[in-house]
Formats: structure tokens, sequence, C-alpha cells
């Protein structure tokens, strides 16, 4: 089944937490911005930019002479985002697959931190269609998505207690790929690819309502959000016992996996 991800489920609630628990998007954020090279007085387009934090970041690497552009679908997170006043980071509503707001190459940098994977397979195209068009003769492109043949450790235990209770795991990541479709969609798109890389990443949370909390403002709303309220406290008590088997003195230890993704755009 094909999960229809919904940008109507957000709540100020939601955007809240996002912005004081997205604290793995951030930093591996951080990591994508600097495999990219992003330097001063340079041009950024920030595509599902959240809560804007990695926006702000990027706003001081490009300092005064450059610029960063920050744009979300979700209104209330870009809410969030304006009040990170800077003089060089504008911030808007707009949408991966739409950036007709923007003239052809006015962008040296484009970046897509943990959005692709929400996106399905015609908006991906869009979506990078449009970078390659509003990027420079030579400009970069970089994202993270999630990994179709290396998925996150936390999904099959997610799928079986949903299985075992005859449902099915919609509302998670739905539109993953794997590092040969990267490339694929990259070079269909217009881009010279540089490097596609799969990175794992440990995370721990004290407990399962840390790990519900994570995927719910994550989500925007969509995590389990097709069923009932009932069956979330039996998806919640079960998966409570299963992660118990992951618990560490650290807390209980997940591993995650990225598809980290840099290319170009040819040259004069």
């Amino acid at each position: 089944m094909t999960t229809t991800i919904r940008l109507t489920l957000d709540t100020p609630e939601l955007a809240q937490a996002y912005e004081t628990g997205s604290h793995r998007q951030f930093n591996h954020g951080k990591l994508l911005i600097a495999a990219l090279g992003v330097r001063r007085g340079q041009r950024v387009l920030d595509v599902g930019a959240g809560t804007g934090r990695l926006a702000a970041y990027v706003a001081e690497i490009v300092g005064s002479e450059g610029s960063v552009v920050a744009i979300d679908p979700l209104p209330l997170r870009v809410d969030i985002a304006r009040q990170k006043t800077r003089d060089n980071l504008a911030t808007a509503v707009g949408r991966a697959e739409d950036l007709s707001a923007f003239a052809a190459h006015s962008f040296d940098v484009v970046y897509l931190n943990s959005v692709l994977h929400w996106l399905d397979e015609g908006q991906k195209e869009r979506a990078l269609s449009e970078a390659a068009r509003v990027l420079k003769p030579g400009g970069k492109i970089g994202f993270s998505t999630g990994s179709r043949e290396k998925p996150h450790q936390l999904d099959p235990i997610q799928r079986k207690v949903l299985a075992d209770l005859g449902k099915e795991a919609q509302g998670t990541i739905p539109h993953k790929l794997t590092v040969d479709e990267v490339r694929e969609l990259l070079q269909r798109t217009g881009f010279i690819v540089d490097t596609v890389e799969i990175r794992t990443f440990v995370d721990h949370a004290a407990d399962i309502d840390e790990i519900l909390r994570q995927s719910g403002s994550g989500s925007f709303g969509n995590h389990l959000s097709h069923l009932s309220l009932d069956e979330k406290r039996e998806v919640r008590a079960r998966l409570a016992k299963e992660l118990e088997a992951w618990r560490t003195p650290q807390g209980i230890r997940l591993e995650r996996n990225l598809i980290f993704a840099i290319a170009h755009t040819a040259g004069n």
C-alpha cells in the first residue's frame, strides 16, 4: 500500500516539539553542509527547512556577503523559522516541486535535509529538476534521504508490531530510495553525480515516549495517524516491550541510515 503523506496534520504543539527535539536532523544536516563545502558569500536555498535551525546555521557560514532562503510547506514551522532573524536569511512557505518564485541560475547551492523521502516519485523528479533550474552553472545540490536497502533499525520492529495487529505501516517514511535509484534520479534531472553513500547514525532514547514524540513531530503528524487512540496505545505498549532488548546504560540504542548525495550542474 502506498501511503499518502498529508501536510494538514501539523499542529503548533508538533511544530514546537520539532523545534526543540530535532537534534538528529540538525546534526546530520551540518554534515551535509560540510560535504557541500558551503562557504562565505554564497547564495543558498534550503528546501524543506522546517523550523529553520539549519538555515540559521548556514546563514552564519555564508555571512553578510551571502544569503540563505529557507522554504517549507508547513506554515506553522515557517512561523518558527521567521523568529530566527538574520539580515541574510529569508523564510517563506513553499514546496520542493515548485520553485517558480525563484529565477533560473540564482543560487550557488540547494540542499534538502531529510526531505526527499516525503515526496513521491513524481514530486522527487520535479523537485530535483526545479533545483537544477535555479542553480547557477556549476552549482551544487546536496540531500540526505532515507535508504530503502538499509532501513532504520526501528522500521522492522515497528512493522512487526503493526503486522501482529493486522495493520499497515502507514505514516512512516514510504518513499525511500536505493543508492542506485538516487544516482539515476540525479542523472535524469540533469546533474553530474559527485558522491552517493549511506551513512549510519547511532541514537539513544530514554524511552518509547521520546521515540514516538520524535516520530510524530518529525513526520508532521503522519506517524501512526491511521490508527485509533486505542490502537496507538497498544502499539506503544508493544513497541516499549520490543525495544527493551535494545536498552543500554545510555538509553535505547537504535541505528538509522541515510543516503547522502552530492551533485553539481554543468559549468559554463
